[in-house]
């Protein structure tokens, strides 16, 4: 993520398990989705924060470039690409053996413990956006 537009990432390492792959031995397709969303909870917590289900997701895409098999380590590095008043999109990589996997992103809007959006704490929404990109700086 660093070197691409990206701010600095948070880190989630994990095993590809059984249960995440399909008739063919390869992950199935959904797994990533669990695994970005088992990374930004882990993030979450990090800051401090413990919300459960109050971030649905409205938007997910993921790009698969090489195969993960049962029992292959990997690394995610999830980072914070924009932070709204009540939503957080965040773009993420999966590399296993120094190779990319996996590329993706989900964008997951703040809903506390109702149905419909309402603005992010203030708290969480400084220490998101403290974790964004720098912006390019003019020059002459």
């Amino acid at each position: 993520m660093t070197g691409d537009g990206q701010g600095t990432p948070h880190l989630y390492r994990g095993r590809v398990a059984f249960v995440d792959t399909d008739a063919s031995g390869r992950i199935h397709f959904t797994a990533v989705f669990r695994w970005a969303e088992a990374a930004e909870h882990d993030l979450l917590r990090s800051l401090g924060h413990s919300f459960t289900g109050g971030f649905p997701r409205v938007d997910v895409q993921a790009g698969y470039r090489a195969a993960l098999r049962f029992d292959d380590e990997y690394e995610l590095a999830l980072a914070v690409a924009s932070v709204g008043k009540s939503s957080i999109a965040y773009t993420w990589r999966i590399r296993t053996g120094g190779e990319v996997a996996v590329e993706g992103r989900h964008h997951v809007v703040f809903v506390g413990d109702g149905e419909r959006p309402h603005p992010l704490p203030e708290d969480l929404r400084g220490q998101l956006t403290s974790m964004l990109p720098a912006a390019p700086q003019g020059g002459a």
